[in-house]
């Protein structure tokens, strides 16, 4: 069994199609042989009762000549009911019976029997029917004998043309079969010398497609695909690096400019104003370090935390009135939610943070009721975002030229994160127009 393993994929194929071929081949010889047999013996059987059924209307005629002009090849012999021998063909013997006494008794009328042909003559065995004619007082037994010796012949020709013919038929078809797996295993080889080209560099990262429309070419379209999302993740992946490096860099250097110049003018440094800077700075690096591993945990299918039973309205009532330029609707009842509190206050944390930043006046906070979900609208008069950023401002570390600059505080990753924890939710987040300003619309499914 292990050496069957180590062979290839062509020859385990062919291995397993030829002994399937094989005994296919064995059971149909076998039947053949079986029903050509049966078949025969049927011939045989047939013929002899119907050598029986005309001497048996000589009988019932009183016409029945001596000896009795039969076919070559078959003998009849017209018994009585004590065992006599009337009559028989030119061939029978006239003194001993086709059947003896024990083999005639228990068989009925238009029943046979085999024996060894030897006994009467034949070389092999013997096929002997029995018909009964004449009066019901006087019953005569006619007994028919053929010899079934062409039949094994026939049959024995067979098996041994059957012998020779079936392992060079096997032999013929394996090696067409060979040559067909060959052309049909062509395209997985080349899947995989062009797997061995992109693994070592010597190719661009796509897999030739046959042109055929087979499981091989959906494989290696699909493979294909899955090359491109890895390709894409890893360009993500370079990016995200290079923006975090970036991210970290900035601060990190106001901090080493802001202790390389204290250092070297010492006595001219505020101390107090000082500290205050690189306390900013470090509190800047801790909220870009937790964004950026909050983002690492959604990436590596980190489990979701408990889910806690809440109202939607307190909740995010609370998170505004945190904040003294936001206003709050209060939806006047309760909004029951399934959620996991930290994120959701991270969610709306965020969102608010992001309009307070970028208003003119005002910020609206409200939470109501749909049919089956939960909306979160959070509003400001701020520039708003063009149409064509908006889906684009949810990539991380992306940022507008205009008032939602760099410097305005911002590391890039706020919306990133906003999208994911609602995802996490099985929600969704939709950016539109306030008229002036920028509508913030999360859906959160009901509970």
């Amino acid at each position: 069994m292990r050496r069957i393993r180590e062979l290839s994929l062509r020859a385990r194929l062919l291995l397993v199609s030829a002994a399937g071929l094989t005994l296919g081949l064995a059971a149909g010889g076998v039947l053949l042989t079986v029903v050509l047999g049966y078949a025969q013996i049927r011939s045989v059987q047939s013929e002899a009762m119907t050598t029986a059924r005309g001497v048996a209307d000589l009988v019932e005629q009183n016409s029945l000549p001596d000896p009795i002009v039969v076919a070559p090849g078959v003998q009849v012999q017209v018994i009585d009911e004590a065992g006599k021998i009337i009559a028989v063909s030119a061939t029978a013997d006239r003194m001993t019976p086709l059947l003896y006494r024990r083999e005639l008794d228990g068989l009925k009328d238009g029943e046979s029997r085999t024996i060894d042909g030897e006994r009467i003559g034949y070389r092999g065995e013997a096929r002997v029917v029995q018909v009964t004619a004449g009066p019901p007082t006087a019953p005569l037994r006619i007994l028919v004998a053929r010899s079934t010796v062409q039949i094994t012949q026939s049959v024995h020709i067979l098996r041994i043309t059957l012998l020779i013919l079936y392992p060079l038929l096997v032999a013929l078809l394996a090696a067409g079969l060979w040559r067909a797996l060959g052309a049909t295993l062509r395209p997985v080889d080349a899947l995989r010398a062009g797997a061995e080209e992109i693994t070592g560099g010597t190719r661009a990262g796509r897999l030739p497609v046959p042109d055929s429309k087979d499981e091989v070419h959906r494989l290696a379209v699909t493979l294909n695909d899955m090359l491109h999302r890895l390709d894409a993740a890893r360009a993500r992946q370079r990016a995200f690096v290079a923006d975090a490096a970036h991210e970290l860099r900035s601060p990190l250097t106001n901090m080493r400019t802001e202790l390389e110049v204290a250092q070297r003018l010492p006595d001219d440094t505020d101390w107090p104003e000082l500290a205050d800077d690189l306390l900013a700075d470090v509190q800047r690096l801790s909220r870009l370090v937790d964004d950026l591993l909050l983002l690492a945990r959604s990436d590596d299918g980190v489990p979701s935390a408990r889910l806690e039973q809440i109202d939607l309205a307190q909740f995010v009532g609370e998170a505004a009135q945190r904040y003294p330029d936001v206003s709050f609707d209060d939806p006047g009842q309760p909004l029951p939610l399934l959620a996991e509190p930290d994120a959701l206050a991270r969610v709306v944390t965020n969102l608010i943070d992001n309009a307070v930043r970028h208003k003119r006046s005002t910020v609206t906070v409200s939470a109501t009721a749909e049919a089956s979900h939960l909306l979160i609208v959070i509003t400001d008069d701020g520039p708003g975002i063009p149409e064509p950023d908006r889906q684009r401002v949810f990539q991380r570390f992306t940022r507008l030229d205009d008032a939602r600059a760099r410097d305005a505080g911002g590391s890039g990753l706020g919306l990133a994160i906003v999208q994911e924890l609602v995802r996490r939710h099985r929600g969704s987040v939709t950016l539109g127009d306030a008229h002036p300003g920028l509508r913030v619309e999360v859906r959160l499914p009901r509970s």
